[in-house]
């Protein structure tokens, strides 16, 4: 039953993924976390996120910007080790707090104008891609700190969702280096992938009719309940 639940969970989110090139471990992130808990559960969804993005490159690669990608590739990377620290220190209970905190976070970053008007050119590139590469790491939440750029910098939407996946890539074969492979067993783990290929593959159908603004919405509803559970369970875990 924990791999069906995951594998729905897996080929919503990235049916999401394909139709607005962003969210798909904010959408994961909850259930994910909820079925295999704060390390796993997001060992887990780095590698699906992986999977993902690999599967997106070759859709959107002539929309790729690389020179904007690479000044956030590589502060990503040195940021990233950090992020794991953050992972092995924490007990269970603060590290889904810090989940919690983070998915909060990447579903009001887009909201708030100071921090984009604040991240353009190399400098705020490379703040972002510090940050989006701690994130990954920590929580695999990497996507925020570049979503800020993006607007920051006037970076055209359709360039930087393409570019994303490149950068996404970088960031969660990085993480995985540092956090290790899934523990759970690979049939079940090949199961969430076939489901994460099959959503791109569907999304890629449903693009085509479905508006953005529709699987936005979705999304955003999916993740503020996925991270209010993950907070709960973190406030509950703290006194049990």
């Amino acid at each position: 039953m924990t791999v069906i639940l995951a594998g729905i969970a897996a080929f919503v989110a990235a049916v999401i993924q394909r139709v607005t090139g962003l969210g798909f471990v904010l959408v994961l992130v909850g259930p994910i976390v909820l079925l295999y808990g704060p390390v796993e559960g997001i060992t887990i969804a780095v590698l699906l996120a992986l999977v993902a993005s690999l599967v997106a490159i070759p859709l959107v690669w002539k929309r790729i910007d690389w020179r904007r990608t690479w000044w956030l590739v590589w502060p990503g990377l040195l940021a990233a080790p950090f992020g794991v620290l953050v992972v092995r220190l924490l007990p269970e209970a603060a590290l889904l707090l810090v989940i919690a905190a983070m998915a909060y976070f990447a579903l009001v970053a887009g909201h708030l104008p100071v921090l984009s008007a604040s991240l353009s050119g190399r400098p705020g590139a490379i703040v972002a891609g510090s940050a989006a590469g701690f994130m990954n790491a920590a929580s695999g939440l990497g996507g925020p700190p570049l979503a800020a750029y993006a607007v920051g910098d006037r970076w055209a939407q359709v360039r930087f969702a393409a570019s994303a996946q490149v950068i996404f890539v970088a960031l969660d074969v990085a993480s995985i280096a540092l956090r290790g492979l899934p523990l759970t067993p690979w049939e079940d783990v090949g199961a969430l992938v076939l489901a994460t290929v099959a959503g791109i593959a569907i999304g890629s159908i449903l693009a085509r009719n479905i508006s953005p603004r529709i699987a936005r919405i979705a999304m955003l509803v999916i993740a503020w309940a996925g991270a209010t559970v993950v907070l709960i369970r973190g406030i509950l875990a703290l006194f049990l």
